[in-house]
This record gives structure tokens, C-alpha cells and sequence, in this order.
């Protein structure tokens, strides 16, 4: 017999993989279930996605979420999609997808970014959007297709992303909300309009975009023949929500100017909800709407997880799936083994380039301070280090841009590794607050269901349901050794930055 609890359904459509859970009204996790995307046959997985695979991945996760919870389909409330940021298919005329789905850590746009910041234009630009200026940001990414592919550019009736392209397929709607929206680069980050200046660089019009919308807006009824798929009733509402960006610091908690959310997943990010636009003269920070009421300040970094992984299967000679290739769990124990600072061994983590402060494209991964007597475990725990290194520079210049911020709240994937964690308070300083729930991203795109419906009226009514399980303090004993270990972090980067400059092409 079925279970007659209401509830809603947040999905997290994340590069890797894509996470469902069934949420009741008080916040509590009733079922969830996860589904990785099906092979990609692209060169990788990371950096482009074949779409349709993510429509299969959400297909499968949610029904398997559905089918172990034992609950009527009828009482579900709404579905709702958190969508990473940062990517870009674009759509012909009959629908059919004219590229793969670029994710944000592709960096084909590396040269178009490039012109823009020596035309001088940069700071204008991030002042109109919000966005500085990296081939991460879809805008760029339009640049090259046209640039280098000028038939498909030609042929582009639409540009989506990759939460666009799944909610089309789901409803037959093309409506984007505005964190997505302004995380392409392309909108006006003060208006809240696309803008006119962004799409005319582009070379394209409003009529290739979506409508923008709040992210409480209902987006349609989900289409029988999906709904069928997925295990739930035909015509289930779905709800617009929001970004994985913003699903993590409303899941985490940190709604509040002075708090703020430290997430490490397979990227990286400290961002916090303001209740008005928060620019840096510096350019170190991003600054998206949310919705007409708030805006998401903060900095990411591209090489999180990322970086472990890489670390793990370039031990076992780049074979994933070789027996003996080490898992996450041996390079966390390889890092306990090491006392804090590595034995002098310093990373760099830069194996996809570098997003906030700097948004450097040239820079790569980089491994220092190698002698005879260090091993795996020193590699591990110094890469350990460098992830939160980049956090360190990211907290930085936020500290400057939004003063007195208080309390860090953290998420993602890093929250289950205690040695992570301590890393991570004692290099930050700061006391990380611990939620109960650690699928915060998923939970939250969930919230915006309760939204729609009137169960909650604000973020801060959100919050109280999202309890603390733990704090973790830093060391004060490993104060001094990370404070000279950042300043050497700091002093290698700035002397590579020269070596990592790619070289002029000799004029012929």
C-alpha cells in the first residue's frame, strides 16, 4: 500500500552525475537515489556532454528515487531542477542539438575571453553583468562557435543550457531563471534583462534566448510519456527553481548577508545571498542574480574533487577502471599520514586552469618542493591543501567585497572526509558549520517547490529547517605552518606566472 505523505522533488543536475530526493514538507529526506550520466563520446565527460544523456540520467534517478520510496505519485507537489552553471548547447530549428553540451570546464573560449579583456572592455562588462571575463561563461563560448564554426553559428535557433535544454524536454517550455540566466554572462545583472550590449558583441538576438523568470514560477505540466518514465503522474507540476549554485547555500543554510557557503564537490566555492548587487573594482568576485530580491556573491574554483580525481587515476597509469587504481578513501588515509604543511611539498592546483580571484586560463597544475623522501601521501595531502589554498584566495577577496562575514557553512562532497574538513577550517581560519543533511544542493532545488506552493515565504523560514550536525574548529597549532605555506602558495604562483604565459608566435 502507498504512503499518502505529500511531498516534493528536487533534482541536482550536476556535470557528473544527477541526484533526486523526495523532500516532505518539514525538510525530511524521504527517499533519494543518483544516476551517473550514460558514456559520453566526447573526448571527456568534464568538459562536453552529449544532452540528451542528461535528460536519461535524470530519467533514471528519479524514478529509482520514486520507486524505493513507497509514495503515491498523486501527492507529489512538484518537481524542481537545480542546473549547474556555465553551459551552452545550441538547438537548429527542428530541435536537434548542433553541438555537445559545454560544461564550465571547458576552455575552447580561451582565446575569445582573451580579446575582450585586451580590448579594454572587460571591467565594463563585468560591471553590466556581474561576470569577469573567462571562456568558462557561455557568452564566450558563442563567440568561438562563431568564430570557428560559422555554419552551425548560422544554423542556431536556440542557446541553451543544460537545465533549459532538460526542462524543454520535459514541458516543452523554453524559460530559464535568473541565476542561470546571468550566469551565461549575457545578463544584465542590475536590470535583470538580457543585455542589449552582451547580445549585439554575441551576435545574437533575444529571440535565441529563453524568458527569463523568478524561480518560484510553475514552468508547465511534465509530459505524460516522461512522467510515465519516471514513475509519476502525468501533468506533475513542474516548478523553475533555481541554480546548484544557489540551491547549495539555501540547502546549507547560509541565507544571511554575514553567513556564507564553503561547498567542494567536483569544483570549488565560497558564495554568499546579498540583497543587492555586490561588485569588486578588482573583478575577483562574480555577482548573479537570484531573483528580483537577492543576488549570489562569491568565487569558484574550477579544480575541487576534479583535482582528486585526476590525482587517483594518474596513479594507475590513467586506466579508471584498473584494479589496482586507489579510490577516494586511500588518498584521504594517504593525507592523514602526513602532518600539516606536506614536508614543504606545495600544489598548485590548476589542472583545468583557475577561476576566482584571478581567472587565469594559462595557469596548470603544479606539484613543488619534491625531494627523494616524499611519496604518494605527500602528493595527496598537499593537493589537499592546495584545493583549500584556492579557497583561502577566494575568502580573501570576498572579505574585502562584502565585510563581516561570520560563519561558513559547508557542503558537497568534501563534508565526509573529517581530514577534508580539519584541512580546510585550519588553512580558512574559520570554524566550518557542519548541516545534518549532506545532499544540500538537491534538498534545496526541492525548497523551491515549497516556494511555488505558499508552505514557506522567504529563505529565512528555509534556513530553520536545515539543523547544524557539527562544527569543526581549526588548530591553532597549525596556524603558523599554514600561514607561511599560503604565503609560499602565494609566491609561487605569482614567480610562474611568467612559465605558465604561453609563448609569443613569432610575427612571420
Amino acid at each position: 500500500m502507498m504512503k499518502t505523505l505529500s511531498f516534493a522533488i528536487g533534482i541536482d543536475l550536476g556535470i557528473g552525475s544527477c541526484k533526486t530526493v523526495l523532500l516532505d514538507e518539514s525538510a525530511r529526506i524521504l527517499s533519494q537515489a543518483s544516476a551517473a550520466y550514460p558514456a559520453s563520446d566526447t573526448a571527456s565527460r568534464w568538459q562536453e556532454q552529449r544532452p540528451e544523456s542528461l535528460l536519461e540520467g535524470l530519467i533514471t534517478s528519479v524514478r529509482s528515487a520514486v520507486q524505493t520510496s513507497g509514495l503515491n505519485p498523486a501527492n507529489c507537489l512538484g518537481i524542481t531542477i537545480g542546473g549547474a552553471l556555465h553551459s551552452l548547447t545550441a538547438l537548429d530549428k527542428r530541435d536537434q542539438p548542433l553541438m555537445g553540451l559545454l560544461t564550465w570546464a571547458d576552455s575552447r573560449a580561451h582565446h575569445q575571453a582573451g580579446q575582450i579583456r585586451q580590448s579594454g572592455r572587460a571591467h565594463d562588462l563585468y560591471l553590466r553583468t556581474g561576470c569577469p571575463s573567462h571562456p568558462l561563461y557561455p557568452f564566450y563560448k558563442i563567440l568561438w562557435l562563431r568564430e570557428n564554426h560559422p555554419d552551425a553559428f548560422a544554423k542556431a535557433t536556440w542557446f541553451l543550457s543544460a537545465k533549459e535544454y532538460v526542462l524543454y524536454r520535459m514541458t516543452g517550455k523554453r524559460i530559464v531563471d535568473y541565476n542561470v540566466a546571468a550566469g551565461s554572462g549575457l545578463l544584465n545583472t542590475l536590470n535583470l534583462g538580457w543585455d542589449k550590449e552582451m547580445l549585439s558583441l554575441a551576435g545574437i538576438s533575444p529571440e535565441q534566448l529563453s524568458t527569463v523568470a523568478d524561480p518560484r514560477e510553475f514552468v508547465g505540466w511534465l509530459k505524460p510519456a516522461l512522467a510515465t518514465q519516471m514513475g509519476l503522474n502525468p501533468h506533475t507540476p513542474v516548478i523553475l527553481g533555481s541554480s546548484d549554485a544557489v540551491n547549495d547555500s539555501l540547502g546549507a543554510g547560509a541565507v544571511s548577508r554575514r553567513q556564507a557557503a564553503c561547498m567542494v564537490g567536483v569544483s570549488g566555492a565560497i558564495r554568499c545571498l546579498q540583497t543587492q548587487p555586490a561588485l569588486d573594482a578588482l573583478e575577483r568576485v562574480c555577482c548573479y542574480a537570484v531573483d528580483q530580491k537577492h543576488w549570489l556573491v562569491g568565487g569558484a574554483i574550477n579544480n575541487g574533487g576534479l583535482a582528486a580525481s585526476w590525482f587517483k587515476d594518474a596513479l594507475s597509469n590513467g586506466k579508471a577502471d584498473s584494479p589496482s587504481t586507489p579510490d577516494f578513501d586511500d588518498l584521504l588515509a594517504w593525507a592523514a599520514e602526513i602532518p600539516a604543511g606536506s614536508e614543504g611539498v606545495l600544489c598548485l592546483p590548476f589542472f583545468t586552469a583557475e577561476r576566482s580571484p584571478y581567472w587565469n586560463t594559462d595557469v596548470r597544475g603544479t606539484f613543488y618542493g619534491l625531494q627523494l623522501g616524499h611519496d604518494q601521501r605527500h602528493l595527496s595531502r598537499a593537493l589537499l591543501e592546495g584545493v583549500a589554498f584556492r579557497l583561502r584566495s577566494v575568502l580573501d577577496s570576498l572579505d574585502e567585497t562584502i565585510p563581516n562575514l561570520m560563519e561558513l557553512r559547508a557542503s558537497g562532497g568534501f563534508v565526509q572526509s573529517p581530514i577534508w574538513l580539519q584541512i580546510t577550517a585550519d588553512v580558512l581560519n574559520r570554524p566550518l558549520h557542519i548541516p545534518a543533511v549532506k545532499e544540500t544542493s538537491a534538498m534545496a532545488a526541492a525548497f523551491w517547490v515549497f516556494l511555488n506552493a505558499g508552505v514557506f515565504s522567504s529563505f529565512e523560514d528555509l534556513a530553520k529547517l536545515v539543523p547544524i550536525a557539527k562544527q569543526v574548529e581549526p588548530l591553532a597549532e597549525h596556524q603558523p605552518i599554514y600561514h607561511q605555506q599560503y604565503q609560499r602558495y602565494q609566491e609561487l604562483y605569482r614567480a610562474l606566472l611568467p612559465v605558465f604565459k604561453p609563448p609569443s608566435t613569432p610575427s612571420s
